[in-house]
């Protein structure tokens, strides 16, 4: 470890430590020493709470949401049912990663804000250079609490890409008592899932923690290939005088998917939604390869020698482009995530959080593809030639993260009002190349998609990138009887440097920086558990690096853009009204956003070929809606939830070079992946011993084209589960709970994620999923 994360590391105990044993009230936790966290439900109530006592549209739903779904499902799947939440994935738990996106009003992932237990988590986005997917932070089962903000994050969150709302995910905490917690699960496509948590309960003094591991296996649904994860998680908490406390945890995960073939409308028609990779046919992949570039031969001489004169130059029936089918894809990810938060009261008016973390990753994201083929001589995974060559080759980008950071908050009460500081600094060394491997010919393929390579004939590009970020943020929360006011600003300042160590691609310096960007909301008590709220937020999201910013495209694109790029901004106004009253909750609240500077990347060509993509600021977006939310318990085992959003998100600006002269005429057009309409509902019953849950999800036509003219019809999902719990005298199977699930009920034939190889400004373009059929769970638990 360098000198520099040792320093961060070290960092938060200064900050703590000369108070730990002052006999004073207890330390305010990382959530409540931000003036608009939400409130947070006790773990196990089974309850969405609707942000009561916040100036933002806030929802928190529990783990016993998490509970209702088949385990091993993303976090992200169970809040999909809030207003304003576009979620979409491929498969059944909503972790495949290639396919997994979730925006907020229009705000797509890589413009939100995600954090576990205030940690950043970067974008989320695949191929992340700043962080990890929460599939992968934490298992699923020891997740507390996720809590959606919807048109703004709090000002203490860390991150610089929380345009349009956060997702905070919140730990469970460990056990009092000593306990062992696991499920098994098995269904559809060969799926495994087991899980087991050891909590060791207090241990005197205040010490207790637990050790998880949980494991999944699934084949893929269509096609040939399978998706497997390891993920363990530890925790411990050591309570510190009086009133301090220290919490240690360590996340390691290891995460293998083969992909699925992404498609285009065209090539639905043609080959219908199960179209996929054809990954038990490695002779077909290479006939297919071997007969485009004779092909591309032919086209560049009528009378030149076709390299693969046996395949002759028509591809066989039922394939109508080389893009139709390829041989394999896949996803590799290694994470471990680490870090210890120290809590204290410095003066009975005064309290403080630290959180010092480091993250490292290894990742790897490969195609075999037959746009590169091997060349003659070409090492193989033990280093010796190849002799002959191939048609195809392992095409990998490569990713390595290595990030530390501390975020430090204090809060001082005085009189009505609760003043707050805090601060968060990250740096984060990034590599990033794309390197190409021998394949053989033959019948069988000599590499694994699903092994990490070694070995390269040729890299194309390879770059490391140094990433400084510094935020901070101040705050103050004044109580006025039934008025609650808060206000202030934070200031970010992020850095980016690229290291060109080979190829075509970008070195040089870019800047994100605005020292005031300010927040400001109230919250009025009107009686009878009825309230009113607005607030109003500018936010920035900064550049980030690797070759999903201004460093991917050419140095001549780069050297043009740098000095007139600008980073994203959004200016956010809303409000609403709440009521709670008995078992009902409601929430109803009217949004406006102003969003400027908008970056759109223009994909060129198939994904699979890895074209530089084409960035410009492309002016404004003016997005509008409104969303209602209620939670209705109607007996103690009934509750009832539903939602609707409406958004109106529309690009103000032609796409215009410097010149000033049209390239895309995007302005009045919708904003792409931004339905107009979602609904959802959910019905939910659970008497202790019974158990059952079914949920709707309404999504309106989506566009994946700047200019609108291509787009996905509307769909409803339904799934649905019921349970037992066995009781006191059930014997050997007292504490067990047996669960079935089915997702997809209905078995909806539908194009689920659209973007998955970016967007174009027009016509048909291979960036569509399909989403998953019907398929069934049963779990056995124990402990839940």
């Amino acid at each position: 470890m360098t000198a520099k994360y040792m320093l961060l590391a070290g960092a938060s105990c200064l900050f703590a430590a000369p108070a730990l044993a002052q006999d004073t009230p207890p330390p305010a936790t990382a959530a409540s020493i931000d003036q608009t966290a939400p409130e947070q439900p006790t773990e196990g109530e089974d309850v969405v709470v609707l942000g009561f006592g916040q100036s933002r549209q806030v929802q928190t739903v529990t783990s016993a949401d998490l509970e209702r779904l088949t385990p091993g499902t993303s976090p992200l799947k169970a809040v999909a049912k809030l207003p304003g939440v576009n979620f979409q994935s491929a498969d059944a738990f909503g972790a495949y990663e290639w396919s997994t996106r979730i925006s907020l009003r229009g705000f797509n992932q890589n413009q939100l804000g995600f954090t576990l237990d205030g940690v950043p988590l970067g974008d989320m986005s695949y191929g992340n250079v700043n962080g990890l997917h929460i599939s992968r932070a934490i298992l699923s089962e020891n997740i507390a609490s996720t809590t959606v903000a919807q048109g703004a994050g709090a000002l203490g969150t860390a991150s610089t890409s929380n345009l349009g709302g956060t997702l905070q995910f919140v730990s469970r905490a460990p056990s009092d008592t000593a306990d062992l917690v696991a499920s098994g699960t098995y269904g559809s496509d060969q799926t495994y899932r087991a899980f087991v948590r050891a909590e060791s309960g207090d241990l005197g003094g205040g010490l207790k923690g637990y050790l998880s591991y949980g494991f999944l296996k699934t084949d893929k649904w269509k096609g040939v290939g399978e998706q497997r994860q390891h993920q363990a998680n530890a925790k411990v908490v050591k309570e510190v005088g009086e009133h301090g406390k220290i919490t240690a945890f360590l996340n390691f995960s290891d995460r293998r998917e083969n992909d699925y073939q992404d498609l285009s409308l065209d090539i639905i028609r043609r080959r219908g939604l199960n179209n996929d990779n054809i990954s038990n046919d490695y002779p077909l992949a290479l006939q297919l390869a071997q007969i485009a570039q004779n092909q591309a031969a032919r086209a560049a001489s009528a009378t030149a020698a076709l390299p693969y004169p046996g395949v002759g130059l028509a591809f066989p029936a039922g394939i109508g482009t080389l893009d139709d089918v390829y041989y394999d894809a896949a996803g590799l990810r290694r994470d471990w995530l680490g870090g210890v938060t120290f809590e204290a009261q410095l003066l009975p008016q005064l309290s403080i959080v630290s959180t010092s973390y480091i993250h490292r990753n290894k990742g790897q994201g490969s195609w075999i593809t037959p746009y590169q083929p091997t060349p003659a001589g070409a090492p193989d995974v033990d280093g010796t030639p190849i002799t002959g060559g191939s048609a195809l080759s392992f095409r990998t980008t490569e990713y390595r993260i290595m990030r530390a950071g501390n975020f430090t908050n204090a809060a001082l009460e005085l009189g009505a009002n609760r003043f707050e500081v805090g601060a968060w600094y990250e740096s984060n060394a990034f590599d990033q190349a794309r390197r190409f491997y021998g394949m053989a010919d033959g019948t069988t393929p000599n590499r694994r998609a699903l092994d990490y390579q070694e070995n390269p004939f040729f890299t194309q590009w390879a770059g490391n990138y140094d990433t400084e970020t510094l935020q901070y943020h101040v705050a103050d929360t004044l109580q006025l009887g039934r008025l609650t006011i808060n206000a202030g600003w934070k200031g970010m300042r992020v850095e980016n440097k690229a290291n060109l160590l080979t190829g075509v691609l970008v070195a040089g310096k870019i800047e994100s920086k605005d020292w005031f960007l300010p927040q400001a909301g109230a919250v009025f008590a009107l009686g009878g558990g009825a309230e009113l709220f607005a607030s109003y937020t500018e936010n920035m999201r900064a550049f980030v690096s690797g070759t999903a910013g201004p460093f991917g495209t050419t140095q001549v694109g780069f050297d043009a853009i740098r000095s007139r790029i600008k980073p994203e901004t959004s200016k956010t106004a809303e409000g609403g009204v709440r009521l709670r009253a008995g078992g009902l909750q409601l929430s109803a609240v009217g949004y406006y956003i102003d969003f400027n500077d908008r970056l759109l990347t223009f994909q060129n060509g198939s994904g699979i070929q890895g074209n530089p993509p084409t960035l410009n600021n492309a002016g404004g977006v003016e997005s509008y809606g409104g969303e209602v939310s209620a939670f209705y318990r109607v007996v103690q085992p009934l509750s009832l939830f539903a939602s609707y959003s409406y958004n109106k998100a529309t690009y103000q600006d032609d796409v215009v070079n410097a010149a000033g002269t049209v390239l895309t005429a995007t302005a009045g057009k919708t904003v792409v992946d931004t339905p107009e309409h979602m609904a959802k509902g959910e019905i939910v019953y659970d008497d202790s011993r019974f158990f059952g849950r079914v949920g709707a999800d309404y999504m309106a036509k989506r566009y994946f084209t700047y200019l609108n003219d291509q787009s996905i019809g509307a769909r409803v999902l339904v799934d649905a589960s019921i349970g037992v719990r066995f009781g006191e005298n059930m014997g050997f199977f007292r504490g067990f709970a047996l669960e079935g699930s089915v997702t997809n009920l209905t078995d909806k034939k539908y194009v689920s994620t659209i973007g998955s190889n970016g967007y174009t400004a027009s016509g048909d373009n291979q960036t569509l999923l399909a989403g998953a059929p019907r398929q069934f769970f049963v779990t056995l638990r124990r402990g839940f």
